[in-house]
């Protein structure tokens, strides 16, 4: 191949065309904003290196996952996300199905399980509930509190709410006590010290362990924080969906010993490669049919980032799933993804990401922030330089 063209340190892309038409179908930022909207584009001079080298733990029960811990709360590396089983991602699957995938997670060694009353809703704790049982004292089991179900509230952490539903979280999950217990969506109507000291008399009283958020800001974490420590903030956050390193989530999280767990870590299913702009969602059941990124066009102008996870897997027996979670275990010890299926293959497929080594270090031997396209070129920017390429396969011969 021909040598890169320097663009110089830390130097800025090209500027891209602002039309919205445009901004798309350029794939105007690939490993960041990912046509998600032109609000949601990173300034790529702010995206970070690659975090440091994650501590390690000892193994699973079948040596497949390692340990992490997310403030005290101790997990396996990976986590199982269990909503798409019962909810949100097509027509629930069978109860007998769910209780297999679950039951096998953790004879593969992940200790982490992810729920919510709302799934469903109340389903997905059910069936967690149910599958969980026999092995309870073996794993951790993390469910979220917030919304006014079928009531006209909308949101609602009010602390006698949160009493309430904590007595039906435990009455499904077949369980005396929850390990995590996060605030759903932050509600603008309780103050965030409320939410904090309800949950904290739950866990004087046993009833929860460890207190979390879920999409909150870094200015609610600390306020949370300082009144009952949490453990951790689940969040989205994937190879496609990076606003947890621009709004400074992550770097709270780092300076208070506070946990992240990324939701949708391979992009809701479209880094797997299974996606493409012929792919028709389920407006009645797939609430991913909703989301601008995944109408016809978004597929289209995002598949280059989809071949570029695989074209960077396929010379390290990857699939692009498992780059997409090697990719997140390369940030910071402290995170925790929680991918989420019903399909046993699938469950394969993510938890062999955790023995991906090698191709872990290869992102931090590349130093990869983002690629953005601008016009013809293709843009690599690592922690010190900018490179600027001709054709993505380029860029591929260089982190070969």
């Amino acid at each position: 191949m021909s040598g890169p063209s320097r663009v110089g340190s830390g130097a800025q892309p090209g500027a891209a065309r602002q039309g919205r038409r445009d901004f798309v179908t350029q794939a105007a930022l690939l490993l960041g904003g990912v046509a998600l909207g032109a609000s949601c584009v990173p300034n790529p001079a702010r995206v970070g290196p690659l975090g440091t080298e994650p501590a390690r733990g000892a193994p699973g029960s079948d040596g497949t996952t390692r340990r992490r811990k997310l403030g005290q709360l101790e997990v396996s590396e990976v986590g199982a996300g269990c909503m798409s089983i019962s909810a949100n991602y097509g027509p629930p699957a069978d109860v007998a199905q769910g209780i297999d995938v679950i039951r096998t997670a953790h004879q593969r060694g992940v200790t982490f399980f992810d729920t919510a009353e709302v799934y469903g809703p109340y389903t997905n704790e059910e069936l967690v509930g149910e599958a969980l049982a026999p092995i309870r004292h073996e794993v951790v089991i993390a469910t979220k509190f917030g919304f006014d179900i079928g009531g006209a509230r909308g949101l609602d952490s009010r602390p006698e709410h949160i009493r309430h539903a904590v007595e039906g979280s435990l009455r499904r999950l077949r369980t005396d006590r929850i390990d995590l217990y996060y605030q759903h969506r932050v509600d603008p109507s309780v103050p965030i010290e409320d939410v904090a000291g309800a949950v904290k008399a739950l866990i004087a009283e046993g009833k929860v362990l460890h207190f979390g958020l879920s999409e909150a800001s870094a200015t609610t974490l600390r306020r949370a924080h300082a009144v009952q420590p949490v453990a951790a903030i689940q969040s989205e956050y994937s190879f496609m969906e990076r606003t947890p390193e621009r709004n400074g989530v992550l770097a709270a999280c780092e300076e208070l010993g506070v946990g992240f767990v990324p939701w949708g870590p391979i992009g809701m299913g479209y880094l797997s490669g299974t996606l493409d702009a012929r792919t028709r969602l389920d407006s009645a059941s797939d609430l991913r049919s909703g989301f601008e990124r995944f109408s016809g066009e978004s597929l289209s102008a995002n598949q280059p980032i989809v071949d570029l996870l695989r074209r960077f897997g396929a010379t390290r027996g990857a699939t692009p799933a498992q780059v997409a979670l090697a990719w997140l275990f390369a940030q910071k010890a402290f995170v925790v993804p929680i991918p989420g299926t019903r399909n046993p293959s699938h469950l394969r497929e993510n938890l062999a990401s955790v023995d991906l080594r090698p191709l872990e270090m290869a992102w931090r031997a590349a130093g990869i922030t983002a690629v953005v396209t601008d016009s013809q070129d293709i843009i690599l920017l690592t922690s010190r330089l900018a490179w600027r390429f001709r054709r993505l396969t380029d860029v591929l011969e260089l982190l070969d």
